[in-house]
């Protein structure tokens, strides 16, 4: 059962209460969780769990210490106060110490649904049981994984200071393959409210995508001009939001990094028709009322047409550099300043180029010039003269995300969709548009599916 705003600040307060240290914080978060996974056109494995994750953190002298547990009797709690102050005894002093945060104002986002957290396993059954269905009838093997969660959580300071947040999440991934294995179909969405998520759509694109990798055809690795779906734009970008860290660009560790110790701030690094921004309260996106540091949450801008308008400094930071500590992102919207272009549209637009819908084990090759590696992965296309001509084989490549976004190399740019990592099976939610880019670098060619 999660907890409520009153057994949460009870709780909190219970175990500051039991520390002596100088300083400390306490974050409690409890969660409902449940899934099924599905194969070979049956259902497989479907499970349930609660659990409830404390963790202190304490400061003796400046000295740290932190202890979780998951156990919250008397006993427990006094056991995790104890373990803590030890670590903080052995400990050498935490030369980024600063006194927890005082009483601040958060402004309460609407993320949670209580049909998402406490979704009806007969219903998810009878989803699945259409996927599978549509799957039995034009003859591919449906695999995927459907999962739902509520979070409620708290976080308290020694100081004063308290916060109390609800989230919900559910997402469905689908991996259609046909029985030969020469093909294979992905798609995955994910929302906060369960009535929300299209279950039929998502089984829908799946297996046309299978249908329509058949055999695919090797292709050459090089340069080419490449249709990104909102998927692969998520599965690329999803994260870079939180890389926009003043103190990695002021130490020349980053890709907003100049030289002479300087930071791109107030350049142009995207094109400038993209903006990346932030919005707690975004109704189809909401994020959380806190960020990082226990910062209250803001709407602002990272990049406002093209240009770099905020970098992200810590608390720390911003006293190192006698600045005003800035709230990082809680969530991450991509959006155009012209008229969004469809997907349908870009291919129309393709003279010569591919289709890709999305990308898979991705990895950094060098943080400074945002360089990443992975593979395409469930269908990639040939385009010629407006049309998806036939599937090719996948890719390995190397690609900087500064230069994949940057003026010249943008070519168009469509409307914001509610995606997630596939990686992360559809965590980590944003808001991105598919894209069409004159120039991706494909290394070399994998036989993966």
């Amino acid at each position: 059962m999660l907890l409520t705003e009153k057994a949460a600040r009870t709780l909190s307060a219970k175990v500051l209460s039991l520390v002596k240290a100088d300083d400390a914080e306490v974050s409690l978060e409890s969660e409902s969780y449940s899934q099924c996974r599905f194969a070979a056109n049956a259902i497989t494995t479907s499970g349930q769990r609660e659990d409830i994750r404390l963790r202190l953190t304490l400061w003796i002298n400046k000295k740290k210490g932190s202890a979780s547990s998951n156990q919250i009797d008397d006993a427990s709690l006094r056991s995790l106060v104890e373990q803590s102050e030890q670590f903080a005894r052995l400990s050498p002093v935490d030369p980024e110490y600063l006194p927890t945060l005082a009483r601040q104002q958060y402004k309460p986002v609407q993320g949670y649904v209580e049909a998402t957290a406490n979704i009806s396993l007969a219903s998810r059954a009878k989803a699945i049981d259409r996927v599978i269905a549509l799957g039995e009838k034009e003859k591919v093997l449906c695999a995927g994984f459907h999962q739902a969660r509520g979070t409620a959580g708290a976080h308290a300071t020694k100081n004063g200071n308290f916060y109390f947040s609800r989230s919900s999440l559910v997402s469905l991934s689908v991996t259609a393959r046909l029985p030969e294995a020469a093909g294979s179909g992905y798609f995955l969405r994910n929302h906060f409210d369960v009535a929300k998520l299209d279950t039929a759509r998502i089984a829908r694109e799946s297996i046309q995508k299978a249908l329509r990798s058949r055999d695919p055809r090797p292709f050459e690795p090089g340069r080419y001009t490449v249709v990104l779906e909102p998927q692969a734009v998520a599965d690329l970008l999803g994260s870079f939001a939180f890389s926009f860290d003043a103190r990695a660009a002021d130490e020349g560790r980053s890709p907003l990094s100049s030289p002479g110790g300087k930071t791109k701030l107030g350049e142009r690094i995207f094109d400038e028709r993209i903006s990346l921004y932030t919005d707690p309260w975004h109704p189809e996106l909401p994020g959380s009322q806190a960020a990082q540091d226990g910062l209250p949450a803001q709407k602002f801008y990272l990049v406002r047409n093209g240009i770099l308008e905020n970098l992200i400094y810590s608390r720390f930071w911003a006293k190192q550099k006698q600045k005003e500590a800035t709230p990082g992102p809680v969530n991450s919207i991509m959006e155009s300043s012209v008229t969004p272009v469809s997907l349908e549209e870009m291919i129309q637009d393709t003279k010569k180029g591919l289709l890709v819908g999305r990308f898979w084990y991705i990895r950094s090759v060098d943080p400074r010039t945002a360089l990443v590696t992975g593979l395409t992965r469930d269908g990639v296309w040939y385009i010629e003269n407006g049309n998806v001509i036939h599937p090719v084989r996948n890719f390995r490549f190397n690609q900087s995300l500064l230069q994949l976004l940057a003026s010249g190399n943008v070519d168009l740019v469509g409307a914001p969709e509610r995606v997630g990592s596939s990686e992360a099976q559809g965590g980590n939610p944003v808001l991105f548009p598919p894209l069409k880019v004159k120039e991706f670098h494909f290394t070399s060619q994998s036989e993966a599916v």
